[in-house]
């Protein structure tokens, strides 16, 4: 792209879409087993941290950006939901399978790609799941 997709907002911009339709990938840490964990949610919505720790039976932390690149081996901004420099479990906000088409980081904080919500599922062999702050 020629204009920044590093935040929903400037993705669905760029693109022309709604910004629901932008798949994020925010990359979070078990507090106690120091795993990483990545949520890709609809560019609307916000993740309950406290629904995710119930989830995966931990308490979760907020990573720096140094832990992103190294369990993701992508900056934050351009954290594409596949790819990634290790195996991370996956949940994916249930609101995106009401969306077609969807766009996710490619890679860049300029790049992005277009999928289908069921397309992510089986791309990612993630895990489907109400994570939206109601």
């Amino acid at each position: 792209m020629t204009a920044s997709t590093r935040t929903s907002a400037e993705a669905a911009a760029a693109i022309g879409c709604a910004v629901a339709q932008i798949a994020k990938s925010l990359v979070f840490r078990g507090r106690d087993s120091g795993g990483p964990l990545l949520v890709v949610a609809s560019g609307v919505n916000r993740v309950d941290e406290k629904k995710l720790a119930a989830l995966v039976g931990e308490r979760i932390a907020r990573p720096d950006a140094d832990y992103v690149r190294a369990v993701t081996g992508f900056v934050i901004g351009g954290v594409p939901p596949v790819g990634h420099d290790q195996s991370i479990r996956t949940l994916i906000d249930a609101d995106l399978l009401e969306l077609d088409p969807i766009w996710a980081a490619a890679g860049t904080p300029v790049a992005v790609f277009q999928l289908t919500a069921a397309e992510l599922v089986a791309l990612t062999s993630g895990e489907v799941a109400d994570l939206k702050i109601a």
